[in-house]
């Protein structure tokens, strides 16, 4: 990863929009409009440095979202998810620190606990269907752009005592993050 481009947080609705709250429309038309949306979404997330990016978080009520792993190549095209919808979810459960770009410029960082296995049926930027099985930090990060689509952020998932810190850091202008007993652990800024 490199350094963020900060004027890319420009474009980026941060905590308080009321926007970030609304649940996303279902994108029916794959036409150039849309297109160009995608590669705008593909062009601010490279720039903010993310690893993920939904449209909720650029203004756009549509059920789309871009993201990237970790160990992608830099110059592999970022991966597009659009109406998504999880159909599966392991019985395993796992923390991890999740961050957002639309939470303090990613600053403020909770742990969260979401399912280590999913399936995601959707459809790619061209309107075919696809499937995505996905575990770990792909599974983390398809989860937390999924919330996105449906106005909710991983401060509502994280337990209470995170979210009165990771709110009060926001308030204060602050970063936060909880102690992290596994230095080596994933973290995701989506």
């Amino acid at each position: 990863m490199s350094q963020p481009d900060e004027r890319a947080f420009e474009l980026i609705r941060q905590w308080g929009d009321p926007v970030l709250r609304e649940r996303a429309r279902p994108v029916e038309e794959f036409d150039e409009a849309f297109a160009q949306q995608v590669a705008e979404l593909v062009e601010i997330m490279l720039a903010a440095d993310g690893a993920g990016l939904a449209a909720p978080q650029v203004g756009a009520l549509r059920r789309v979202f871009v993201y990237r792993m970790p160990d992608d190549a830099d110059d592999a095209p970022a991966r597009v998810v659009v109406n998504p919808k999880i159909v599966e979810t392991g019985e395993a459960l796992e923390l991890g620190i999740e961050g957002c770009l639309s939470l303090g410029k990613a600053r403020v960082h909770v742990e969260v606990e979401r399912p280590r296995d999913i399936v995601i049926e959707a459809q790619d930027e061209r309107g075919e269907p696809i499937r995505i099985e996905a575990s770990g930090i792909h599974a983390r990060i398809l989860q937390h752009e999924t919330d996105h689509l449906d106005g909710v952020l991983m401060l509502d998932r994280t337990v209470p005592e995170h979210k009165r810190a990771a709110v009060r850091a926001l308030n204060a202008g602050e970063s936060w993050r909880p102690p992290r007993p596994d230095p080596e652990e994933d973290e995701v800024d989506a």
